[in-house]
């Protein structure tokens, strides 16, 4: 039995700093946590001194613009697997993520998706600017077939970058559906991330996971007196 699909969202408004929470709760991060992988990468290469490879260059752009499993578990190696990524994410404030054996299993929250969205998006002390442009023209570049979620939100020709993970759970398969990423909509830039399970299909998690995400940004918009969006 079960009580339904869970959602948990999260956003925040750069220029104004108001965040917005609703749903709690550990989610299953399926590809949400290629992002991870790659911000643990950077921050690798930096302390040993060197730039990515040309191999882990290829790799990083299949992973993250394609979603390819292969190349996330090549470089899950190269980071140092669950121990590797725990201490990047130490690094970069996720409190609450914590790997597992299979990285797509990794076990995070909506809070913490958007705490990483802020290290990559906004000035950080952890991760350079050369490493953050990096992860950002990557994720600006996800083929449109994966370009659901966060950017559903966007206004008409305006700029998003993605990250999103669905995964069928093997004991029920019920849907795990996440999206993470940051938008301009209504003419301000949010960072948002919806993570969900339970869900009977991968179309019922998308369309849900939308939802949440608008109503994270019409909850920001009216904190920061503007109206909300009609979509």
């Amino acid at each position: 039995m079960t009580d339904g699909p869970r959602v948990s969202a999260a956003a925040l408004d750069p220029a104004s700093g108001e965040t917005y929470a609703s749903g709690e709760g550990l989610f299953v991060t399926a590809s949400v946590v290629k992002a991870d992988i790659l911000t643990a990468l950077l921050l690798t290469a930096r302390d040993a001194g060197r730039d990515l490879t040309a191999a882990e260059r290829g790799l990083a752009e299949a992973m993250i613009v394609r979603s390819d499993n292969d190349a996330a578990t090549a470089l899950w190696q190269v980071v140092g697997r669950a121990a590797g990524l725990d201490a990047a994410n130490a690094r970069l404030g996720l409190t609450r993520t914590v790997a597992d054996v299979r990285w797509g299993l990794t076990s995070t929250t909506a809070v913490d998706r958007v705490t990483l969205l802020q290290r990559i998006f906004t000035p950080d002390a952890v991760l350079d600017e050369v490493s953050r442009a990096y992860v950002r023209e990557l994720m600006e570049r996800v083929v449109p077939e994966q370009a659901w979620g966060v950017p559903a939100l966007a206004d008409p020709g305006t700029w998003w970058a993605v990250k999103n993970g669905w995964l069928p759970r093997d004991a029920t398969g019920l849907w795990v559906v996440n999206s993470t990423g940051c938008v301009t909509a209504a003419g301000r830039a949010y960072a948002v991330a919806v993570l969900s399970d339970g869900h009977a299909s991968m179309a019922e998690g998308v369309a849900r996971v939308e939802e949440a995400a608008r109503e994270a940004v019409d909850a920001l918009a009216r904190r920061a007196g503007n109206v909300g969006r009609n979509v």
